[in-house]
């Protein structure tokens, strides 16, 4: 049986990772002792809080087809399992789900997480267009493109790095 689920449970789940990444750069903030490096980290975990801030939007803009329920699902199972996919795979920030940053990172450890974590973001993503409608697919295109402009803004930082 085919598994599908609304945009707006996406969203409910797109908005997760994006607190979730924004939570993870602000602790790589408050471990960094150089200050243009700490600026760096307070700038992505900004541009998290903005994406989150546009998904919020997105899904206030969602039409009542769009939250209609795609599968039978008496007990929340579909929105149980977005919600353990952001919690384990898809969650930008994290090396995977039991992992936390240690205070022995360095900087660098620390964007090459991030970048590994916002491909994986963009992987869960794109698996879910094939579950949502077509109306559906549109808006997830857009969050697609919004987590690949903050993957290069990543790989720049990176880049400058040692």
């Amino acid at each position: 049986m085919a598994v599908n689920f609304n945009v707006d449970e996406i969203f409910e789940i797109a908005e997760q990772i994006e607190r979730n990444g924004a939570k993870f750069y602000r602790e790589a903030a408050g471990m960094a002792s150089d200050k243009s490096v700490k600026k760096m980290f307070v700038d992505l975990a900004a541009m998290e809080e903005g994406h989150l801030q546009i998904f919020q939007e997105m899904r206030r803009q969602l039409g009542e087809a769009d939250k209609e329920q795609t599968t039978f699902d008496p007990d929340n199972q579909a929105l149980l399992y977005l919600q353990t996919m952001a919690d384990e795979h898809g969650t930008e920030g994290k090396k995977d789900s039991m992992t936390r940053l240690t205070g022995r990172e360095t900087i660098k450890e620390i964007f090459e997480t991030a970048v590994r974590a916002e491909r994986n973001s963009i992987v869960f993503y794109t698996g879910l267009k094939v579950m949502v409608s077509a109306a559906g697919r549109d808006k997830l295109e857009k969050i697609i493109m919004e987590e690949l402009g903050h993957l290069a803004v990543l790989k720049l930082q990176l880049a400058k790095l040692p």
